[in-house]
């Protein structure tokens, strides 16, 4: 009842939040700003929602895959009717409350394909470093390929925030933050080792294991290609989905392909930022697009655009695979059992 009930002020906090946001990034724009904005949502192609929602689905698909890799690498081989159910269903939750859409997977797949969760809890740690990676890639190209346009705004946040006088005070608590954790891995092990006899302390132990041994995964996998060719594809469609996104409105189809990278990124923090990038999104890619010299309206009317894409697209398949989920595996338990009576 107490966790019901804490999650439902923690979904009206952040839908505040997104809401403000909302209210914020438009009723910053100018009275002639204001209708320029409506005017773009209204002669919008909206046809292109379905290239763009092609491409999400196989990114989507391509990350279910890749996580069935990792699992294949522990000796899990679960459907990817599950696995991407399972993807669909924790971006949905994530709208709703940060982070629970990845406790949310792992929990659907250990219920419907027997892995442990603890296991896929270390998994999804890999898949987020990864993704952190190729994140860093991403801003990589958009620095080397778009210098003249982002490179004086990087050089300012740089400067801003690597040279400023706070910058002590930064490497001071990073440096804590890693020692805490340090202190807390050997502690840990000292606990496991003194008290081995307690059940609490075993479960505990063979929670810490099950991570480990997920987070181990990436280093045990026996097709890396694989894994580092679904990487590549997912975060491509990004990209190519974001470009597309330019052709939207008239405004910013002028766009070149390059602008994707430095657009994809500014989207990407605020996804990171509020639940699912609601009312940030439209705001960060506005201010990336003004970097091109795009007015506010268009800009913001274009990062509309470009995140009800990504929020319909999860809306409908979200609920499509939560509910034919429980469906799929009931026939699967059907055909089990049968197939074990015939063959007794």
């Amino acid at each position: 009842m107490q966790k019901g009930f804490f999650y439902i002020v923690q979904y009206i906090f952040f839908l505040g939040i997104g809401i403000f946001l909302v209210w914020w990034s438009v009723h910053k724009l100018s009275d002639e700003a204001y209708v320029e904005f409506i005017r773009s949502l209204k002669t919008a192609n909206y046809y292109l929602l379905i290239p763009v929602f092609i491409i999400l689905t196989i990114s989507h698909l391509s990350r279910a895959i890749r996580w069935q890799i990792l699992m294949r690498s522990m000796g899990y081989t679960p459907k990817l009717s599950n696995t991407f159910s399972a993807v669909m269903i924790g971006y949905l939750a994530n709208f709703a409350v940060p982070r629970l859409g990845e406790i949310l997977k792992c929990t659907i797949l250990g219920k419907y394909e027997k892995v442990p969760p603890d296991k896929l809890v270390g998994t999804i740690l890999v898949e987020r470093a990864v993704d952190i990676l190729s994140l860093i890639i991403v801003v990589i190209i958009a620095l080397i390929s778009q210098v003249k346009v982002v490179g004086g705004y990087a050089k300012a946040i740089f400067i801003k925030y690597i040279f400023s006088q706070n910058t002590g005070a930064f490497v001071i608590k990073f440096s804590l933050m890693i020692l805490c954790f340090i202190v807390f891995i050997f502690l840990m092990r000292f606990i496991f080792r003194r008290f081995a006899d307690v059940k609490f302390i075993q479960k505990m132990k063979g929670i810490f294991n099950g991570i480990l041994t997920g987070l181990l995964s990436i280093k045990t996998m026996q097709n890396k290609g694989h894994f580092i060719f679904h990487s590549i594809l997912i975060w491509s469609c990004y990209v190519i989905g974001t470009y597309i996104g330019f052709f939207a409105i008239n405004e910013t189809a002028g766009l070149p392909m390059m602008a994707a990278f430095p657009v994809l990124v500014f989207g990407t923090v605020a996804t990171i930022l509020t639940p699912g990038g609601i009312g940030l999104y439209p705001v960060f890619v506005m201010e990336a697009m003004k970097l091109y010299n795009i007015p506010s309206s268009f800009g913001t009317a274009n990062g509309w655009l470009q995140w009800s894409a990504q929020f319909i697209l999860i809306l409908i398949v979200g609920f499509i695979c939560l509910l034919i989920l429980p469906y799929i595996n009931k026939r699967k338990d059907e055909s089990h059992k049968q197939h074990t009576v015939e063959s007794v």
